[in-house]
């Protein structure tokens, strides 16, 4: 093995992802012990990662973006008996240990996943973060099946993730979704109202009284808290992957500040991934961008709404 020449999309200061994100040739090492080094085949991109250049996890420079990752195995670390050379497989990039991530042509894994047969990579690689994000999310709020849920921002690809996975849980949910998404959300079997003024009320209205839990996905906006803690009478039962201020303020939870430990995300990733294969579980893919048209796929991942997730095709 011997490091090998890439195309990577990374920056050397923080600020706006179009201000300080540029296209590099980089070298990407020999992985280390318990990694892998791909050939990428796709990467999904995640609000996370422009979180990550506004200064999200800082860490030495120059870094990459992409978390989200699908790619053909061209080398492996000591310790990694699991996958071989030329195994096609779905995880996450070493963002924090690399000089480089996902949006890249070659990428280092710090955790990977055999792609079953029958998933497309573009749709192995938006997989990670946002079932890694639902499934905590819901574990952490404790919610038992029979349960009412709401869903707000069930659009959201963490909100899509968390509706599926919540009703194979038993948990009777009611999402809140604009056109885009409301008929393939009741589809799968959620009761789907609007969002606006009267939410609450909606809500309460289709549950019979208060809900007994709310996972708020929905981008960040300022003032919904109020609304969602009146939706289930008790801001202890709101959780919020995205309003943070706002709901440490009020008495709301926040999914970052739960003490429990998340479960392994190979206990789950693997098993939605199948599910994905069989076309049981889905997460929509809003475009797919080659990796020369980056600027553009940063552009519809920002815009705040871009109809599912957008994939880079190195």
């Amino acid at each position: 093995m011997s490091p090998v020449p890439a195309t990577a999309v990374r920056f050397h200061e923080h600020g706006e992802p179009a201000d300080v994100l540029r296209e590099e040739r980089v070298e990407v090492a020999d992985p280390a012990a318990r990694r892998v080094r791909v050939r990428v085949s796709a990467v999904g991109l995640n609000p996370a990662d422009w979180e990550i250049c506004r200064g999200f996890l800082a860490g030495s420079l120059p870094r990459g973006v992409g978390y989200d990752v699908a790619g053909v195995v061209d080398a492996v670390g000591e310790e990694v008996d699991d996958v071989v050379v030329g195994d096609l497989v779905f995880g996450t990039a070493d963002f924090l240990g690399q000089p480089s991530a996902g949006v890249a042509d070659v990428a280092i894994l710090d955790s990977w996943y055999r792609v079953p047969i029958g998933l497309d990579p573009a749709e192995a690689a938006v997989l990670p973060m946002v079932v890694q994000t639902a499934v905590w999310t819901l574990d952490a709020m404790g919610i038992e099946p029979g349960s009412t849920l709401l869903v707000h921002g069930g659009g959201a690809m963490v909100g899509f993730a968390a509706v599926q996975i919540a009703l194979s849980r038993g948990i009777r949910v009611i999402a809140t979704a604009g056109p885009t998404y409301a008929a393939q959300l009741s589809a799968l079997g959620a009761q789907v109202t609007p969002y606006g003024t009267g939410m609450a009320d909606r809500v309460r209205e289709l549950a019979g009284g208060p809900v007994d839990g709310v996972l708020d996905a929905a981008p960040p906006n300022a003032g919904v808290v109020p609304e969602l803690i009146a939706a289930t009478g008790d801001p202890s039962r709101v959780m919020t992957v995205s309003n943070h201020d706002e709901a440490r303020r009020l008495g709301a939870r926040v999914n970052l500040d739960h003490a429990t430990a998340p479960a392994p995300a190979g206990s789950f990733l693997p098993q939605y991934a199948a599910l994905a294969a069989e076309g049981a579980f889905r997460l929509p893919i809003a475009r797919t961008y080659p990796l020369a048209d980056w600027r553009a796929a940063v552009e519809l991942s920002m815009s705040g709404r871009p109809g599912g997730k957008v994939v880079l095709i190195p």
